[in-house]
């Protein structure tokens, strides 16, 4: 049995009366892209810094590579941080910053090149060498920035927001270089966001934080097709959220009755009675004429209502649907004629059972 390179032991830490992590019981895998995602406020960067060791936790236990690091200073931790500002040293050209911890310990300078020239040449920035910091762009930047964390080979890397000062295409361009360096060092790499698409993207699996707790721990997939609580449901990605009855439990699936509509879907452990939140995501939704009158046979997971708006955005058209006073979300994905369906049209909404995600909590 593989133990976790970073293993997180009922960490709490508290700033005055303020709890800002409670509780964390978390094992980090070698070699994985693990990302802490939340809202602003949620401890994912306190979570990090303790991790790199500029923050001592109030109670609990880190290690790292199965030993105590809790109290260890971040000098003596196997662990190299990537700010999201950067932290370049504006004096000096390229080659000197990714050399500059090599050169802390003393090493021979021919080896300093030796690996200050593969690092470079990982991040394809080798005919950079010579230029200065102010002489980049955010994106070449954030790469040797990557490459002086790097360098010194870290059992783990931390990177903090590190491309939320990029433009969207650059952010996705280095999303992928991230992967590709990723896949090439073999290091674990802990991912600070806030952006649910960079999770997606990027992640091996992700820690969905919420006022400092662990919300959900899971691959990308299961957070998104399989949310444990009503929280994770909305943080990650859009959704439909719509509050039930379960009305009937046969084996595992349910009956749900909702102010606007009667659903059927996966029980996932609802009992007869209980008052349970609907999430159904916009891409489950089909959307087609109102049919008029009623169709016992297809009476479940429907809704009839107007479209308000009409987004076209190239591969896909997201209308939003009123009805009942609800403004639902629908996305119809490669569309071949473009939007069939205009503001005012009166439309109905249906979706498989599976498409039902029942929520407890």
């Amino acid at each position: 049995m593989n133990l976790p390179i970073v293993q997180l032991e009922k960490l709490q830490k508290s700033f005055g009366p303020f709890n800002a992590l409670n509780d964390i019981d978390l094992g980090i895998r070698k070699g994985e892209i693990l990302t802490l995602l939340g809202p602003s406020g949620c401890g994912k960067t306190t979570l990090m810094r303790i991790i790199a060791g500029f923050e001592a936790p109030t109670s609990g236990r880190l290690l790292i590579s199965g030993k105590d690091a809790t109290d260890l200073p971040p000098e003596r931790r196997s662990v190299n941080m990537v700010f999201q500002r950067y932290a370049l040293f504006p004096h000096l050209d390229v080659f000197d910053n990714v050399a500059f911890g090599l050169r802390l310990q003393k090493l021979a300078k021919e080896e300093v090149r030796r690996k200050v020239e593969a690092m470079l040449g990982l991040v394809q920035l080798e005919q950079y060498a010579s230029r200065w910091i102010t002489e980049l762009s955010g994106g070449q930047c954030q790469r040797v920035a990557l490459a002086r964390a790097l360098v010194n080979r870290p059992d783990v890397l931390l990177l903090d927001e590190p491309l939320a000062a990029l433009d969207l295409k650059i952010r996705h361009h280095m999303l992928r270089e991230l992967k590709r360096i990723h896949e090439e060092t073999g290091t674990t790499f802990v991912y600070v966001t806030h952006d649910q698409d960079e999770a997606m993207i990027l992640s091996d699996r992700v820690v969905l934080l919420n006022k400092g707790e662990i919300e959900q721990v899971g691959s990308p997939q299961d957070l998104y097709a399989a949310p444990t609580s009503l929280f994770c449901a909305r943080f990650f990605g859009e959704t439909n959220i719509f509050e039930g009855l379960v009305n009937s439990v046969s084996g595992e699936t349910a009956v749900i009755s909702t102010p606007h509509f009667a659903a059927k879907g996966p029980s996932r452990g609802a009992r007869q009675g209980d008052t349970v939140s609907l999430s159904i995501r916009p891409e489950a939704m089909k959307i087609s004429p109102a049919l008029g009158g009623d169709d016992a046979v297809n009476a479940y997971n429907r809704i009839d209502g107007n479209v308000e708006e009409a987004v076209f955005i190239g591969n896909r058209i997201v209308y939003r649907v009123r009805s009942n006073g609800t403004l639902l979300s629908c996305q119809e994905t490669r569309p071949v004629t473009g939007v069939q369906h205009v503001p005012g049209s009166p439309v109905r909404l249906a979706w498989p059972s599976e498409a039902v995600v029942v929520l407890t909590q």
